[in-house]
Order: structure tokens, then C-alpha cells, then sequence
């Protein structure tokens, strides 16, 4: 008889459990789809600063003179004015070598030689996680003393890329503050900001791992970097208006925490292997556009603001379409 009432009482505390989750969730999506409403202003759209991740073939040899040149073609129709291409990674005592990017001075030269006024810089990182420990002072000055030797290919900027970054980390902090004695023009990639009170802390006890960053933390990143790209993808939201209401959250935050003078990008899902089907088809550049849009028009104008594509090797036609149609040229 104890037996069966204990075990009433824990199914009772079990059904509780699951309909608090089950609230929590439909009040997650009932606020993202609440975000994804209304309709962006005519003017809410590129202002010619966006920018494009771009693969390691480009420095490592497999890309040519003539590649860069289509590639050119493409992007003078485009506002993409930053590109991040791909020129490690680290290994994981922080060293870079210069075997890894054998091409990247004939690559930015190519680059400035056709696109004269768009940025290039060496897109670098490496996991943190079972991997490179930005906690060793020794690994820090391996990655510095790396960053030093690829400048001089002529490079115009440094873009990190550590994945993850815990909120709080003081030593990234302390890269970023030392990395610029080699780079006048420094950018990372950054996790999205907690979306809703209570979200980062729930998140980390699931995965282990911070997937948000805290807004007081990515204040603190910004006030380091010229550029912060926000990976504003892998939400997990099922459906285009939730994942829509997710871009526009993610940027109507950072918009209220990067300074005019700094470029803030919003991150477009040019790739299609999330895993799950429902995934790929909620999680589109058209989307993360519209959400932009939503927030830039209830922010107000801002020059220093785009999207960036992940990544080019990924992309798609229909990708560069929804750029241009949802982003670029909105009519």
C-alpha cells in the first residue's frame, strides 16, 4: 500500500514536471512568433555592409586567380564588404601553421585586385572544449605569436572563431585585448544572446556547455572587437516563424548593445545539414533576413548593420536568391 502511493506521488510529480516544461515551451514559442509580426520598413534592408564566410580551399590551393574573379562577379552585385575566410584552424597548443594556408597571400591579393574596397581577413579558431585551452598563458601567446606571422600575407583583419566560449571568460577577453597589436581591424564570432531571462543556465545544465552568452558578457566582447558576428543559427526552432522570431530577437537585442560606431552582423543559414528535416526548412536566409528587417525597423536606421552568410560552400542558388529579394534589393 506504501509502495503504491509513493509511486503515485512520483508520477504525479513527474506529470507536473512535464506540464511546466510543456508551459515554458509554449510560452517560448508564443513570444518568438509574437516577435516575428508586423511588417519591416521599405528602407529595413542592406546598407552595403554585409559579409561572407568563405571556405579554406580559398588559401589553401585548390581556388585560382580565376575563381576569385567569378567570386568577384558575384559579390560587386551584392553589399557584402567583409569576408572571413577560413585560414586554420589552431592546433591545439595554440600554434598555427603556415602550412594551412599556403595561398592566402595570392588569395588577398587577388581579392584586393578585383574587390579594392572589400575587407579580407583570416577567419581562426578552434574548439575549446577537449581541445585548445585559452586557459594557458602559453597556448594564448602561440595563438598571438600565429596571428603576427599571417598578417604579414596581407590580410586586412583577424576574425575568431572559439567555439565554445563560456559566459564570464576572462581569457578570451585577454586575446582579444592583446590581439590588437597585430590587426587594426579585429571581429569575432559570437554564440547568441540569452534570449529570455533564465534561458542561458537551463541551457548550460542540458548541454554541459554555455549556449548563450549573457547580454553583460557580449557588452564586454564588443567593447574589444570593431565587428561581432552573431551565429544566429542551430536555435532548434521547428518552423520558419519561430526561427524568423528568433533572428529578430537575437538582433533587436544586439542592436540595443553594439555601439553606431561598430559593424554588427546577423548570421544567415547558407548550409542545409542541421540534421533534421523540420530544422532545415525553418532556418533560412529568407527567414533570418525578415527577422533583421523586423528588428532594424523598430530600432531605426543604422549603417553599421548586415547579415553575413555561413558559408559559401554551402550556399545555394535559392540561398543568394532569398539574399538579394529578402535582404539586398527588398522592394
Amino acid at each position: 500500500m506504501i509502495a503504491r502511493t509513493v509511486i503515485r506521488r512520483g508520477l504525479r510529480l513527474v506529470a507536473l514536471a512535464l506540464a511546466v516544461v510543456v508551459a515554458l515551451v509554449g510560452l517560448l514559442a508564443a513570444a518568438l512568433r509574437l516577435q516575428f509580426t508586423g511588417a519591416p520598413a521599405a528602407w529595413a534592408k542592406s546598407t552595403g555592409n554585409d559579409a561572407l564566410w568563405l571556405g579554406h580551399m580559398w588559401v589553401d590551393g585548390r581556388r585560382t586567380e580565376r575563381d576569385v574573379e567569378r567570386l568577384a562577379v558575384r559579390l560587386r552585385a551584392t553589399g557584402v564588404k567583409d569576408v572571413y575566410v577560413h585560414s586554420g584552424p589552431f592546433e591545439w597548443d595554440g600554434r598555427l601553421d603556415p602550412a594551412k594556408y599556403p595561398n592566402a597571400g595570392n588569395f588577398v591579393k587577388w581579392m584586393h585586385k578585383n574587390l579594392p574596397t572589400v575587407r579580407v581577413s583570416a577567419w581562426l579558431g578552434q574548439a575549446v572544449k577537449n581541445g585548445l585551452d585559452l586557459d594557458d598563458p602559453e597556448a594564448r601567446d602561440n595563438v598571438l605569436a600565429g596571428i603576427a606571422a599571417i598578417m604579414k600575407q596581407g590580410y586586412d583583419g583577424i576574425h575568431y572563431n572559439f567555439e565554445p566560449i563560456g559566459d564570464g571568460d576572462t581569457e578570451f577577453l585577454d586575446l582579444l585585448e592583446r590581439t590588437r597589436q597585430h590587426t587594426k581591424l579585429l571581429s569575432t564570432s559570437v554564440p547568441q544572446i540569452e534570449p529570455y531571462a533564465g534561458m542561458r543556465l537551463a541551457a548550460r545544465a542540458i548541454l554541459g556547455h554555455d549556449k548563450y552568452w549573457s547580454g553583460g558578457y557580449f557588452e564586454q566582447v564588443v567593447s574589444r572587437v570593431d565587428q561581432v558576428a552573431i551565429m544566429t543559427y542551430d536555435s532548434g526552432t521547428p518552423a520558419q516563424s519561430l526561427y524568423g522570431g528568433y533572428a529578430a530577437r537575437q538582433a533587436e537585442l544586439a542592436l540595443g548593445m553594439v555601439p553606431e560606431e561598430k559593424h554588427l552582423f546577423i548570421g544567415a543559414p547558407a548550409y542545409h545539414d542541421h540534421g533534421l528535416p523540420w530544422l532545415d526548412a525553418a532556418e533560412s536566409v529568407a527567414m533570418a533576413a525578415e527577422g533583421a528587417r523586423l528588428a532594424l525597423t523598430e530600432h531605426g536606421r543604422r549603417e553599421r548593420f548586415g547579415l553575413a552568410l555561413y558559408v559559401d560552400f554551402a550556399a545555394t542558388e535559392e540561398d543568394w536568391r532569398e539574399y538579394m529579394t529578402r535582404w539586398m534589393t527588398v522592394h
